[in-house]
């Protein structure tokens, strides 16, 4: 919260001519940050210099220059380099000069996925004057006078206050259905001010757009698979009840459920849910108890999905999946007796998103529904442990 202002002092004779003038710096520890217009800008990080090779470095000034006056203008040093001993760093740079010139050098990766050069231009500026001065395959770099390249003007005071703004194109891809980009946005308003008296730069501010909301929400997709003990769903089996005994042709209350997420909006999709003899999903034989989110229907025991309405008092009904299996064993197939051991229960699941295109909906009678936004970045699979089968 420390702010370094430079300050300018003059003395004045009797008819008001400038006789002298001192400069210094002093620190103030101040309350509202966005006042403040450093006329000295901070000094780059590391992180923001070592990100620039060495073949993309662009002078910010010519030499000999000294590091305070490096850093004041904000670039990165290089005392050892004779030729490039100060270049812009791996960000926005702007400077109001003090004849009266926009100079703004901006890196192609201000922006994550980087920045097409290219494409970044003056909103309003047209001409060969308001074309960038200096470009190389890392920055580009305008210079401009403060009168021309479209820049608004407008007077606070005893200061003027000069504003232009630069941008970059998308590359659009078009198809009959819709369009996408993959060009990351970019806008940046340069503000300068300048004392409307001596026409001496006071401060530069960069504006920049805040970051685009996150399309997906990186983290485990937390779901659980488990057993009730009942058909109304109010007590399961803990992990010392299993294996979980049951007779052939007995229901299995399954129940699937999104863990340690509260978005009402979440609606959770079971894909495929499946039975191996073993902790393996892939081992082989199978058998399918949902296949493209509906019940086998080559099963004569058709899996039975029970609703999770406002009636079963769940907080987020929609972040569960309940159905009902009947008990089977798995047969060898080629002595067609009974496999003897254990079924193990597996599922491919996630979340869905409801928007205009996609309810999340699932209508096994009639159409189902199209394909859907996937809040995860996978298809999460899970399996449920051992259910013991007797004959």
């Amino acid at each position: 919260e420390n702010y370094l202002m430079t300050l300018r002092i003059e003395k004045q004779d009797a008819a008001g001519k400038v006789c002298s003038s001192t400069w210094g710096e002093r620190t103030h520890r101040l309350k509202s940050a966005p006042n403040i217009w450093p006329s000295v800008l901070d000094a780059p990080s590391s992180g923001i210099c070592l990100g620039v090779q060495m073949q993309d470095w662009l002078p910010c000034a010519s030499s000999p220059i000294s590091r305070e006056e490096c850093e004041e203008k904000g670039c990165c040093y290089a005392p050892g380099d004779l030729h490039v001993p100060c270049y812009y760093g791996n960000t926005v740079t702007a400077h109001c000069t003090p004849d009266g010139h926009f100079l703004v050098a901006v890196s192609r990766d201000v922006t994550l996925p980087s920045l097409i050069l290219d494409s970044v231009h003056l909103v309003s500026g047209r001409g060969s004057g308001c074309a960038p001065v200096t470009r190389n395959d890392a920055f580009v770099l305008y210079n401009f006078p403060l009168s021309a390249c479209g820049t608004a003007f407008q007077r606070a005071g005893d200061q003027g206050i000069y504003t232009n703004e630069l941008m970059a194109h998308h590359d659009i891809q078009n198809w009959d259905m819709g369009s996408i980009t993959r060009d990351s946005t970019f806008r940046l308003r340069i503000s300068c001010r300048y004392s409307a008296e001596g026409f001496l730069p006071v401060g530069v501010q960069i504006f920049t757009l805040p970051p685009p909301p996150l399309i997906t929400q990186y983290g485990p997709l937390s779901l659980e698979l488990r057993i009730a003990t009942d058909k109304h769903y109010s007590e399961y089996y803990a992990n010392r009840d299993y294996p979980v005994i049951k007779f052939l042709k007995d229901p299995v209350f399954l129940e699937v459920r999104i863990l340690q997420r509260t978005d009402p909006n979440l609606v959770l999709v079971l894909h495929e849910c499946w039975a191996t003899p073993s902790t393996n999903p892939l081992q082989q034989p199978q058998w399918p108890i949902l296949v493209n989110k509906c019940p086998y229907r080559g099963d004569n025991y058709q899996t039975q999905f029970v609703l999770t309405g406002t009636a079963s008092r769940l907080q987020f009904p929609s972040h569960y999946k309940r159905f009902i299996i009947n008990t089977f064993t798995f047969v060898d197939s080629d002595d067609q007796q009974a496999l003897n051991g254990h079924v193990y229960f597996h599922c491919s699941a996630a979340a869905c998103i409801p928007s205009a295109m996609e309810s999340c909906m699932v209508d096994c009678n009639g159409i189902r529904g199209n394909s859907f936004f996937l809040y995860s970045a996978d298809i999460v699979f899970f399996s449920f442990p051992q259910l013991k089968k007797m004959h």
